[in-house]
């Protein structure tokens, strides 16, 4: 565990980002790809390394700090709103049934999902929790994070061996 702790460290600042209102717009394209590189530059300052990093290593930082990301992202969006008993469905609520209703679907499905959204929206505003929002949440979470931890953790390996390439020459 203990030469996992920077993809941790990292992982919990990004979750943290990740609820902020105006940066949780670019969590998974800057800060989960940041987030892996500056994982994998920690374990590296406190390795005192300038080796060569593994794409397998880089690999298994950058999805280890999109799971901790997304578990403390998720915790931290679940809390707010069970406190608040706001979030961006309750807000965006009118977009989103301007939305359902341009889609091709039948009535039928439209009808269908436009109930679950209110389900979802009145349970949100009168308990501040709703099982199917925090599943969701949960999962989407879990699977972007991990994506785009892991392509930061690529590009951020190749960006420090090459930086560690150019300084030994």
């Amino acid at each position: 565990m203990k030469k996992y702790i920077s993809p941790v460290v990292c992982g919990f600042a990004a979750g943290v980002l990740q609820v902020v209102p105006l940066i949780k717009s670019f969590s998974c394209c800057l800060i989960l790809p940041a987030a892996a590189f500056f994982a994998l530059l920690l374990d590296q300052k406190a390795t005192k390394s300038t080796e060569r990093i593994q794409m397998s290593k880089a690999l298994l930082f950058g999805l280890y700090t999109g799971l901790t990301a997304a578990f403390f992202g998720t915790i931290f969006e679940i809390m707010i709103t069970f406190i608040t008993r706001q979030n961006d469905i309750i807000i965006a609520f009118p977009e989103m049934q301007r939305m359902v209703e341009g889609f091709p679907l039948s009535p039928e499905i439209k009808n269908e999902v436009m109930s679950i959204f209110q389900t979802v929206r009145k349970e949100l505003m009168d308990t501040g929790f709703s099982w199917i929002y925090t599943i969701s949440i949960l999962f989407n979470n879990f699977f972007i994070n991990s994506v785009f931890g892991i392509i930061g953790g690529l590009i951020g390996a190749q960006i420090i061996n090459s930086k560690n390439k150019s300084s030994e020459v």
